[in-house]
């Protein structure tokens, strides 16, 4: 039944938290552990209007960070230990901000529930066709079948949307950022082109590596999808050079996306890494 669908759903986001930080190796950090980190998230959290998350550690190489919650552990806000040493403390503060933007936003609301939807279509097309498989001689079996490839058809299309909708999200989380840090589309660019770089370096060297492995399982979350680390890191070089360079920028404005950019991009939850770069230098 749908109905099963929605509650797994539903149960699914109030767990997830337990199971990040089980995966993630996640702990919180008080604020006589870390004060100057705290101290900003608590800063950028008044700046943002929002109750101060929770401030928690991942024990994690490849840089990244992530917020998360639900109504049983409330919100909170990962940084990997990656992060903290490839990052610049500038650049860590505005990508907390692009993560607080996620908690203002209500992100991680809207996505499951924008998930649900998919399953159940995904549930009932799996259902039909196989109540079609196993009645062949029914003569209803014909159009159980079609009505399964529909629901199927449809779950795929709403799967391109909840993956567009993901996306957009990327992008206003990151013009909730440039607006509480001071100069934070130069220092988030900076820090996402730091993040891209270090984690397809780390992916090449071991590519068996239990951090990089296990780093996908959530990724939607992150700032920035590991899985495409190589393929944006391939996109700067083509660029010329590391986010610091004034000729990077320009070429990154000049830049144009191609199909292949495009058709990859559709697949991702994430935006393509230089229209990303893209827009945040037209918010500069």
């Amino acid at each position: 039944m749908p109905f099963i669908v929605v509650v797994f759903n539903i149960i699914q986001w109030l767990i997830a938290p337990y199971l990040i930080d089980s995966i993630y190796r996640v702990k919180q950090v008080n604020p006589s552990e870390d004060p100057v980190l705290y101290n900003m998230v608590e800063n950028l959290s008044q700046k943002s209007k929002i109750k101060t998350p929770k401030l928690m550690k991942a024990k994690m190489a490849i840089p990244n960070a992530f917020a998360y919650g639900s109504p049983l552990t409330g919100s909170k806000v990962a940084v990997t230990t990656g992060l903290l040493e490839t990052l610049d403390p500038d650049e860590v503060e505005a990508v907390i901000g692009h993560e607080l933007g996620h908690l203002k936003h209500r992100d991680v609301q809207v996505m499951m529930f924008v998930s649900i939807l998919p399953a159940i279509f995904y549930y009932i097309g799996y259902s039909m066709l196989l109540s079609s498989m196993f009645n062949r001689r029914d003569r209803d079996s014909g159009g159980a079948a079609i009505i399964g490839l529909a629901a199927i058809l449809l779950y795929w299309v709403l799967t391109l949307f909840t993956l567009y909708l993901s996306r957009i999200r990327e992008y206003y989380a990151d013009r909730h950022s440039v607006s509480i840090v001071d100069g934070g589309a130069s220092k988030l660019s900076e820090g996402l082109a730091k993040i891209v770089n270090s984690t397809s370096n780390m992916k090449s060297r071991n590519r068996q590596s239990k951090n990089a492995g296990g780093s996908s399982s959530f990724k939607a979350l992150f700032i920035s999808d590991p899985d495409r680390a190589e393929v944006d890191a391939a996109e700067l070089r083509y660029l010329g050079g590391s986010m610091g360079d004034r000729k990077l920028v320009e070429e990154v404005l000049r830049r144009k996306i191609t199909t292949f950019d495009k058709i990859m991009e559709v697949f991702s939850t994430h935006p393509n890494i230089v229209k990303r770069l893209h827009a945040l230098q037209q918010l500069d």
